[in-house]
């Protein structure tokens, strides 16, 4: 009876995780003939004449697709908490790479001792292109409040929030990443003032902490005036789950407005 009861209380966490993230729309975004697959969260008692901050949060290779599905295994359950819903309203968008593309054009290196990891003229692709044109559109019929955009992603997500910030730096108010790795100079060099807070594992052996370590010394070296890093001990990859639960995280991202727009 016991086994039985517990199964059954697992079946209906499991229904009710299905029922929440059905609050996410299945949505697409058109440019030419390229799409992007994307889930909208609004919030609760959501009015169109109203503009609201928005966060945009960019997944990992694992999740990447066509089923509009899999981008929601990581993270979205944290904004679908009452609580989050309540204190911090937004519209909540987790776009989808299709499989084999990436969020940013980031090569693959075998060391993060080397800092030239991207380059600001090589195409963003069209994965980011299209994030990027669906922000805008947004912004343009005013369902985003444009002094309150922001970011989060991780791993090859956080790989695209990184190059975003450095190619769009006055567009974000604040951003957050998870077990990633940057253009150190061109993160220095232009996205500095952007409020960022970086996670990563002590163990990670996916995505070594190095890079992330060195990033938040140049910062903070170069006068960044909001930068916080967090590593957590003995935790490899996977260091998203402490990172969601960290009870500041919202309270902190959503407090960040820019002071102007251009």
């Amino acid at each position: 009876m016991r086994y039985c009861l517990t199964f059954c209380l697992l079946l209906s966490q499991l229904f009710v995780q299905a029922q929440d993230n059905s609050l996410f729309k299945k949505e697409l975004y058109t440019s030419g003939k390229d799409t992007l697959h994307y889930r909208i969260l609004y919030p609760e008692n959501y009015r169109k004449n109203r503009s609201y901050p928005v966060l945009i949060f960019l997944h990992g290779s694992g999740e990447r697709g066509a089923d509009n599905e899999a981008q929601l295994i990581h993270g979205a359950s944290l904004f679908l908490k009452p609580e989050t819903r309540k204190y911090f309203p937004a519209i909540v968008i987790f776009p989808q790479c299709p499989k084999d593309s990436l969020w940013s054009p980031y090569r693959k290196i075998s060391s993060f001792a080397d800092k030239t990891l991207g380059s600001l003229s090589a195409d963003p692709g069209t994965p980011q292109r299209l994030v990027k044109e669906l922000l805008d559109s947004m912004i343009a019929f005013r369902h985003v409040n444009a002094r309150r955009v922001y970011m989060g992603g991780l791993s090859m997500g956080a790989f695209g929030v990184y190059d975003m910030l450095i190619r769009y730096p006055d567009v974000f108010a604040a951003a957050f990443t998870i077990c990633g790795g940057s253009d150190i100079p061109q993160m220095v060099q232009r996205a500095k003032k952007i409020p960022l807070w970086i996670f990563h594992g002590e163990k990670d052996t996916v995505v070594p902490p190095d890079a992330d370590r060195e990033l938040y010394k140049a910062l903070t070296t170069a006068g960044a005036p909001d930068v916080t890093y967090t590593e957590y001990p003995g935790v490899q990859h996977n260091s998203w789950d402490p990172a969601f639960a960290e009870p500041k995280l919202l309270p902190w991202l959503f407090s960040n407005k820019k002071k102007n727009t251009r």
